[in-house]
Parts: structure tokens; sequence; C-alpha cells
């Protein structure tokens, strides 16, 4: 047991950072992002083919970062320059990033089994094994995505991007270009979400085309979780909120493969979660106000 939840607390820390983009487009800008199917993939073909090639793995996973926002920049300019509706564009984008994931690996799956990767310098500085590794190095990239999110939402630019999603008509009020804060929007968040395929790949030792497929459910899954248990109290503990959510939530699958749940009905129990999770604010608000007029009816 105790292997499965240290297997569940570093995945979740690596999906992490897939979550932490999902909220940025779904939470700060206000927008479904489909994109993030294709982003994750990416991220995990590029660093895949990059290490296989002989090539560092810290070269791989920055080339990744660099891909994700790349397509974050073209989804960005489908949306705000060509008025494609958001949704539209991010399946659209994620159609394509499915040929050009196949295109970048060459094949439907690459192994990096006995190959470096970013976690090894760790495991073999603190002979630790490769869970432990994973966490170490998890941690640290969690760590410093949220205080560096936490600036620069704080920034001018920041501020601008976050003002776009609760009230875009104010910020064009402003003189700010909504437009350049939605694609930057879009660029950090999925430059976020293939740094996460790039260390999920090299977690798992190998790069699939479909280990994306499903990718946003989780991610929703997981922020929804985070910010029922956390709440919205402030910006740090949101971010912070997304990091457990995403750990329990792994926890959570984990726990119910053990208890003999077929694997395939993984994306119904996960869709379920999500709907339990946004239904949970109402159910709350209904339980409330049938023990108020309870108490007003004695």
């Amino acid at each position: 047991m105790q292997e499965i939840i240290i297997g569940a607390i570093s995945l979740g820390l690596l999906w992490a950072v897939m979550t932490i983009g999902v909220y940025i487009t779904y939470s700060v800008l206000g927008m479904a992002d489909m994109t993030a199917e294709g982003s994750i993939t990416l991220g995990a073909a590029v660093a895949a083919k990059m290490i296989s090639s002989g090539r560092s793995p810290i070269y791989g996973l920055l080339l990744a970062i660099t891909c994700g926002m790349a397509a974050g920049l073209c989804n960005g300019i489908l949306h705000t320059k060509f008025k494609i509706p958001s949704l539209l564009s991010g399946i659209l984008t994620m159609t394509a990033l499915f040929s050009i994931n196949l295109r970048v690996m060459g094949r439907a799956n690459i192994s990096l089994l006995r190959m470096p990767t970013i976690f090894t310098p760790v495991s073999d500085m603190f002979n630790l094994d490769k869970g432990s590794s994973v966490i170490v190095v998890g941690v640290l990239v969690c760590a410093g995505i949220i205080a560096l999110l936490y600036w620069f939402f704080g920034t001018e630019i920041g501020s601008a991007i976050r003002a776009t999603g609760n009230n875009a008509d104010m910020v064009r009020a402003q003189g700010i270009n909504t437009d350049t804060t939605i694609i930057l929007g879009m660029m950090l968040s999925n430059g976020l979400i293939a740094m996460s395929g790039a260390m999920i790949g090299q977690s798992q030792n190998y790069a699939d085309l479909q280990m994306g497929t499903g990718a946003i459910v989780i991610g929703l899954a997981s922020l929804f979780i985070g910010e029922v248990l956390f709440g919205k109290r402030s910006y740090f503990i949101r971010l912070t909120s997304m990091v457990f959510g995403a750990i329990i939530y792994r926890i959570i699958i984990a726990s119910v493969l053990r208890l003999g749940m077929p694997a395939d009905d993984l994306k119904l129990f996960t869709a379920i979660t999500v709907i339990m999770a946004l239904s949970l604010p109402n159910i709350k608000k209904f339980a409330q106000g049938k023990r108020r007029s309870l108490s007003g009816g004695q």
C-alpha cells in the first residue's frame, strides 16, 4: 500500500503542473482550452525524441516548454485574430497537434528505458529510488512554479491577464489590448501543460501518442477537488490547492483500482468526480436553505 501511495503522490505532483496550466485558461481567463490534450502529448513527444536522440533531458524539457507555448500561441491567434470561439479553436489546435506529435515521434510511442532523465541526477546524488526522486523533483518544480506565478500575476502584465478573465470590457477601456493578454495566458498555460507531459513521459519511461486522451478532464477534476477542499481564500492558496487536488485525485484513483475497479471504468469515474465537485456547492446551498426553512418553521 505504501508503494501505491508513493506512486500516486509522485504522479500527482507531475500532473499538478498540468492542473495549474488548466487553471490559467479555465479559471483565470474563463475559457475551456481543449489544446491541453494535444499539448501534454507534445511535451512528452518532444522530450522523448530529444532524449532518445542522445540530447540532454534538460534540453528536451526546455524545448518541450517552448513547443507547448507555440501551440498556445497558435490557439490564441485562432481565437483572437480569426475570431474563432475558444472551444472550437482549441479543438482545431488539438486535432492539428495529433499529426504534429506523430511527426515529432515518428511512431506511436518512444521508449526511454535505461536512458537518462531529469530524475536521474537526483536519484544518483541522493541514492534514491525512482519514486522518491520523482517526488523530490516534483516538489521543487511545483514550489518554483507557484512562486513564479504568484509573483507574475502580481505584476502589471499578470494583473492585466487576470483582469481580462474577470471583465474584458473594463480592461479594453483602460487601453489594454485584450488579444495580447489572452494569447499570453494561453501560451503560459500550454507551456506548463507541455512541461507536465515531458516530466510524465520521463517518469513513466515512454511517450505515447494517446497519453493526452482525457487530460483536460483529469486537470479539471484535480482543479475542482482542490478548490472544494481548500476554497478560494487567496491567490496563493488557490495555486497551492491545485497541487494538493492533483495528488488527492491520484490517490483516489490508486485506491479505487486497488479495491478492484476495472481500469476501463476510470474515464467514467473521473467524469463522475468532476460532476460531484461541480455540484457540491449547489448541494450545500440547497441543504443550508432546507435547514433554514425547517428551523424557521419550528
